[in-house]
């Protein structure tokens, strides 16, 4: 097998999300069903989007674990359907099992935000020679977002991706296959989020592709209203700004949810920046 996703030259490439999940934070239920899962990946490509990224468990501040066999009856069903109809899926996991029957099952990249943190990742990457984004997070889900602390976050983030890309490559995954992604949102402050998209250059300059997602988060709640955040629907404005603000800068893959005007956004981008 081998899964290399070939990236656009004179833009980012779009990849929708799909959450198969009751629970996460911005369209948790909405496509918890099969049916509505792959009805939405294929109206995102419809839309613009170039990959989907199919999700079985949330990783929203404070959220449950799934155990494997209900997330591989979550996702399985929609990677597959998805692929035969000739979609690039993504499989967003953190575990093995689920990365293998979504990879047998037709995914051509694993979306692990974990980067790793399980050896077996690694090997079954190398083994399949799928396309891999390793992301950061500082502690789980469950406890990420407790007073993040860090000194230079930038080259406290940086120097953890490419640690992490170090390893996957000494597993026999293909550099070429890799992409990294700073983790907006996970495990830290709004001043955070700000400080990485700012300098984003410093990721790209690592020669990894960057992926970055800003799509609805909270800290563009709650920079729209420090008091009483902005609620999950009312985000599109702020996310999009994110979004060509990471674009302008070199960032590689964008993860959304709207796809439509994101895709617009970039276009426009693109053309200014091709002139």
């Amino acid at each position: 097998m081998n899964c290399i996703v070939q990236l656009p030259e004179n833009r980012p490439a779009l990849m929708g999300i799909v959450n198969v999940t009751p629970d996460s934070f911005s369209d948790g239920g909405v496509h918890f069903r099969a049916e509505d899962a792959i009805a939405a990946g294929l109206r995102m490509v419809e839309e613009g989007a170039d990959l989907v990224d199919v999700g079985g468990e949330s990783t929203r501040p404070g959220a449950a674990a799934v155990a494997a066999e209900e997330e591989l009856r979550r996702v399985v069903p929609v990677v597959e359907a998805l692929a035969r109809q000739g979609v690039a899926v993504s499989i967003d996991t953190m575990k093995p099992e689920v990365a293998r029957a979504a990879l047998d099952a037709g995914a051509k990249i694993v979306n692990d935000v974990t980067a790793f943190s399980n050896p077996e990742m690694a090997r079954i990457a190398a083994g399949t020679g799928c396309t891999v984004c390793l992301m950061h997070m500082k502690g789980d889900p469950r406890t990420m977002q407790e007073n993040p602390v860090y000194g230079d976050i930038v080259a406290e983030i940086r120097d953890y991706l490419v640690e992490r890309a170090a390893f996957a490559e000494g597993h026999g995954v293909a550099r070429e296959t890799i992409w990294i992604d700073p983790g907006i949102g996970f495990g830290k402050t709004v001043r955070h989020n700000l400080l990485l998209l700012k300098r984003l250059e410093v990721f790209v300059e690592t020669g990894y592709p960057v992926l970055v997602g800003v799509s609805r988060k909270s800290f563009i709640g709650r920079l729209l209203n420090p008091e009483n955040p902005v609620p999950v629907e009312e985000r599109l404005e702020g996310t999009l700004a994110a979004q060509v603000i990471a674009q302008t800068k070199g960032a590689r893959i964008l993860r959304v949810h709207d796809v439509k005007p994101a895709r617009r956004a970039i276009e426009i981008v693109a053309a200014i920046e091709g002139v």
